[in-house]
């Protein structure tokens, strides 16, 4: 099926040229694979890699100042979004919004594999830590 969502005519490409970056190895070890600022690409997202192989890991309660997209890529991951649960597998996507604090852990069997959208140019975080008593900025 074609599709014509808009006429290509009243697009007018910029500077930007197109671009490549390593998201990660798969060769290395460890959950957290790599991250591909989108300010490297000249571009408005920043993605991430995640994955792990035990049931129960994920990481730590955080928020950030823009909305957050997970693509389940593989396995069944449980989503804790403000006071909404959600239990997602390979295949699902899910909208973690800007300012609600969130989590996931790995559901099993088998290896969770994500990749993180983040609509931001550049990661932002604060990590929430003891029931919110303690906050942790990253970038």
């Amino acid at each position: 099926m074609a599709r014509h969502d808009f006429d290509p005519a009243t697009v007018m490409p910029d500077e930007r040229q197109a671009a490549k970056e390593r998201l990660f190895d798969p060769s290395l070890p460890g959950p957290w694979r790599g991250h591909i600022a989108g300010e490297l690409l000249g571009a408005s997202n920043t993605i991430l890699a995640y994955g792990n192989d035990t049931p129960g890991e994920g990481p730590r309660l955080h928020v950030h100042p823009y909305d957050e997209i997970f693509i389940i890529v593989q396995g069944h991951a449980r989503f804790f979004v403000g006071d909404k649960v959600i239990d997602a597998e390979a295949g699902d996507v899910v909208l973690g919004p800007k300012g609600v604090p969130h989590r996931f852990e790995n559901l099993g069997p088998g290896r969770l594999q994500t990749i993180d959208v983040h609509l931001s140019p550049r990661w932002l975080q604060a990590d929430i830590q003891d029931g919110g008593n303690e906050i942790m900025a990253s970038s």
